[in-house]
């Protein structure tokens, strides 16, 4: 099985979403959002970003 975003209300109302491994462990959580929209787009930016974001190592 892939990985899979879930798409949640918290308990402030807000929108969230978090992003699963195949194994259920979260790997990612998203920003609370005002409306369902604007959390299916953060969704769909990581979708279109992240497999080609470079990585910043600031731990040198």
């Amino acid at each position: 099985m892939a990985g899979k975003f879930e798409l949640y209300k918290d308990a402030a109302g807000k929108y969230r979403f978090r992003l699963k491994a195949s194994n259920g462990q979260v790997i990612a959580t998203g920003e609370a959002y005002e409306s369902k929209a604007s959390a299916l787009n953060g969704i769909e930016s990581v979708r279109k970003n992240a497999g080609e974001a470079p990585l910043d190592d600031q731990t040198a």
